[in-house]
């Protein structure tokens, strides 16, 4: 028997999870919660195989329930259920522990695939959520091959001379390597240096070192 808790504030929405739910053969909804905190409570002394909750509830909204969800009860797979669609909010809710989003215009198509990838520890995402997060992929992947990768002052340009200089290579030869002028390798090169505040080649193979360019 697959056992599931319904949270949600709105007893219309609970009422028809609930009977899109028990229409499948071996699942019973085992709690309904009105509120975050009481669908933790539920979550904990029930230990229901999933949670499908609101993201909007009252005392406690829907992502942190989910965090203390999967702090007291791990094994417990969460559904977060929302009218709302954003990158931003997809990926909070997987930094949740959540494992699956779907929005409440989908619920009738849908809720019975999620529960049964939940129920085989599978992530389940609509289709509108996978196109926003691949967007979202490919944006990112955009920005890193024109400007390089969050959090690195280097692009990806200056990582690859960066390298190439740690490993004992002259201007002349990344030239040569890469295809560009001497004149641009050194005009890297001094970029590279200052960015790092490196004052010398010793420092930029140390730099090198530290972030895996190299094998010391």
């Amino acid at each position: 028997m697959l056992r599931i808790l319904l949270a949600d504030d709105h007893d219309v929405v609970r009422r028809g999870l609930r009977d899109l739910l028990t229409q499948h053969d071996g699942w019973q909804v085992c709690g309904e919660a009105t509120t975050g905190r009481q669908a933790v409570e539920m979550a904990v002394k029930l230990t229901p195989n999933i949670a499908i909750l609101d993201l909007t509830m009252p005392q406690l909204n829907g992502l942190d329930a989910t965090r203390q969800i999967k702090k007291a009860a791990p094994s417990v797979e969460v559904l977060i259920f929302t009218m709302h669609e954003s990158e931003q909010l997809i990926r909070e809710v997987l930094a949740a522990g959540a494992r699956g989003y779907l929005l409440k215009s989908d619920a009738s198509r849908h809720i019975v695939a999620a529960v049964e990838s939940l129920a085989r520890h599978r992530p389940f995402f609509t289709w509108k959520a996978s196109e926003t997060m691949l967007e979202s992929f490919l944006t990112v992947a955009s920005s890193q091959q024109e400007g390089g990768i969050p959090g690195d002052p280097l692009t990806v340009r200056e990582r690859e001379i960066l390298q190439l200089l740690a490993e004992g290579n002259s201007s002349k030869k990344i030239s040569a390597i890469l295809g560009i002028s001497v004149k641009t390798v050194d005009t890297h090169r001094a970029t590279i240096m200052r960015k790092l505040d490196a004052h010398s080649i010793v420092d930029v193979v140390h730099y090198a070192i530290r972030n895996n360019l190299v094998r010391p």
